[in-house]
């Protein structure tokens, strides 16, 4: 499983975990919602699930759940900025279709 984030996105997650003043690192997943089926999931981690994989990316602890696992295998994460616009965004070779918002995908 191969999971990564670009030098962007993992400094952006430092600096949210130094700002809370605590937490392990961060976690991916995928959650069944929207027109297309699923939706990617990030939140920062506080204790690990014993069922949790747990690998590091450019010093970032990434972790995933094993049902995750699955669709993520080959992400990249990025950190965007446009304009005043930024946030992380998730680039799956897995993913088949995604809905017009672009709040779902099908894998």
């Amino acid at each position: 499983m191969a999971i990564t984030l670009s030098d962007a996105a993992a400094e952006r997650v430092k600096s949210f975990l130094a700002n809370r003043g605590k937490g392990l690192g961060v976690r991916l997943g995928v959650k069944t919602t929207g027109c297309s089926g699923l939706a990617y999931v990030l939140e920062f981690v506080d204790e690990l699930n014993d069922e949790d994989v747990v690998f590091e990316d450019k010093g970032v602890k990434v972790i995933v759940d094993p049902k995750s696992k699955l669709y993520l295998d080959g992400t990249r994460l990025e950190f965007i900025k446009e304009g005043l616009n930024e946030g992380f965004e998730f680039v799956n070779p897995n993913v088949k279709g995604e809905c017009g918002c672009g709040e779902s995908f099908t894998v």
